[in-house]
């Protein structure tokens, strides 16, 4: 994971609007954060991801156990988004309250809590498409491709296809950015603890579901099947949510990447993102996390103010916003032309890009 203070970076001098100048125009009330809404909201989801955790204990059927996976993963996320706006200090004024609320509803996701703090909230949105620094769906340049092996070439083509989202998201933030995250040495004490917490709820909960599978089908097979069904199933798909959100918010044939000298504040943020109307049943569990313009303008401003925000920004920029509907043919349909990415030229591309002789050819 790139670290700020470990990769200084020039910026470059903005000689037109500022991403200040975007949060001035933002009234005060979309700021208002009151503790009871945001226990109401953590209240609902814990209990809509308990009751179908229970579900997936007692139920069997192939023609329910996939619609409730659908869910269990969809509810991973709501409750995951209440945890992301706890480690951006929005879900409550308390810091002591985000904490906690933070810990309990990152931990069906598996994420450790301080990690994600630096890796979201300062990689990330520090350094939104900003090449060399955020690491989320970063491209890679035609150059970078061919100097991979077949192996590395490969894994590429399949995390970024349409197959791909939950590969990359579990393999590339979660596994290597995420458990393996060791931290700087003024943070590196409290990404050990909650990492300790993540794995003992991990192990209690394996625990858990092995012996419940033990009694009540009997056998080695009983008790795998049983975390099988409640825990790995819907983590898998968790992943592809999860991926797939965070693909569509930051990669797309007219979202530039930017060269660390180029990057302002006020392009990677206004620029680097998009505005995605979704069906209301899916917003239920995404929390409007989909209006993610506000979101990357101003990260104090809580899920439940995002379409006010936007709404105000839209209108003041409304040259720059980038807006559209979003359905599983557009995700398609950028992953076919989304594959390289030229940041001399600021365009994406197909495989092609990287064929520049007939044995480049053979081997891409």
């Amino acid at each position: 994971m790139a670290s700020p203070e470990e990769s200084p970076a020039v910026e470059a001098v903005e000689s037109g609007p500022t991403l200040s100048d975007v949060i001035e125009l933002l009234p005060e009330r979309v700021y208002d954060n009151p503790t009871s809404l945001g226990m109401i909201y953590f209240a609902r989801d814990l209990v809509l991801y308990l009751g179908l955790v229970a579900l997936l204990v007692v139920v069997d059927s192939p023609f329910l156990l996939v619609p409730l996976w659908i869910l269990t993963a969809f509810t991973t996320a709501a409750i995951f988004i209440l945890g992301h706006d706890a480690a951006h200090e929005t879900l409550f004024k308390s810091k002591r309250l985000n904490y906690l609320v933070g810990v309990i509803s990152m931990l069906p996701s598996l994420h450790i809590y301080e990690a994600w703090v630096f890796g979201h909230k300062h990689v990330h949105h520090g350094h939104t498409v900003r090449e060399g620094m955020d690491y989320v769906w970063h491209p890679t340049t035609p150059e970078q491709y061919r100097a991979m092996t077949p192996v590395q070439r490969a894994m590429h083509r399949l995390k970024w296809s349409w197959l791909g989202a939950g590969v990359y998201y579990g393999w590339d933030i979660w596994w290597k950015n995420m458990m393996h995250f060791q931290g700087t040495a003024k943070i590196a004490a409290n990404v050990k603890r909650d990492r300790r917490i993540v794995l003992i709820y991990a192990s209690l909960l394996t625990v858990m579901l092995l012996g419940a599978g033990a009694a009540t089908y009997g056998g080695i097979g009983g008790a795998v099947w049983m975390w099988t069904k409640v825990f790995a199933v819907p983590f898998v798909l968790w992943n592809y949510v999860i991926g797939l959100a965070v693909y569509v918010h930051h990669v797309a044939p007219d979202i530039r990447w930017l060269s660390r000298r180029e990057w302002t504040r006020f392009k990677g943020q206004m620029e680097g993102t998009t505005i995605l109307h979704v069906p209301a049943w899916m917003n239920f569990f995404m929390h409007n996390i989909m209006m993610h313009v506000a979101h990357h303008v101003d990260m104090r401003i809580p899920f439940y103010r995002l379409p006010e925000a936007c709404e105000v920004i839209r209108k003041g920029y409304a040259d720059v916003v980038r807006e559209r509907d979003f359905d599983l043919s557009d995700y398609v349909r950028i992953t076919r032309s989304c594959k390289l990415y030229d940041f001399n030229t600021h365009s994406w591309s197909g495989y092609e890009a990287a064929k520049e002789s007939p044995a480049l050819v053979a081997q891409a």
